[in-house]
């Protein structure tokens, strides 16, 4: 597996849990809160969550059929990107596991 599939999963992952963090706060502010301007902000932020989820998704099912992962593996990881602060944890489960399998990465040598 190429070290770019693995690269834009990770990119993405943090992208899409701050924006669904950012979401959550907004809809939080919004209902509960009762803040002015909130709803303008969840509205953009929802949005464009929602765009680059679907970019998540994409790049989470490459690196998952590209590493031959189960079904359930593979939606845990796509699902993810739904729930706040997941896409964190499972981006870095993820990596670690991947990151010996990924070409271009150095092999660690022991030094004399």
């Amino acid at each position: 597996m190429k070290k770019t599939v693995l690269r834009r999963y990770q990119v993405m992952a943090y992208v899409t849990g701050v924006l669904l963090i950012l979401l959550t706060l907004g809809v939080i502010a919004k209902y509960l809160l009762d803040v002015s301007g909130a709803a303008g902000f969840t509205s953009v932020v929802g949005i464009a969550h929602g765009w680059l989820y679907v970019l998540y998704l994409v790049f989470a099912f490459d690196m998952g059929s590209k590493a031959k992962w189960p079904f359930g593996k593979l939606a845990w990881v796509l699902l993810a990107g739904t729930i706040p602060t997941a896409a964190f944890f499972v981006e870095r489960k993820v990596s670690r596991e991947l990151e010996p399998l990924v070409s271009g990465s150095e092999p660690q040598t022991a030094k004399a």
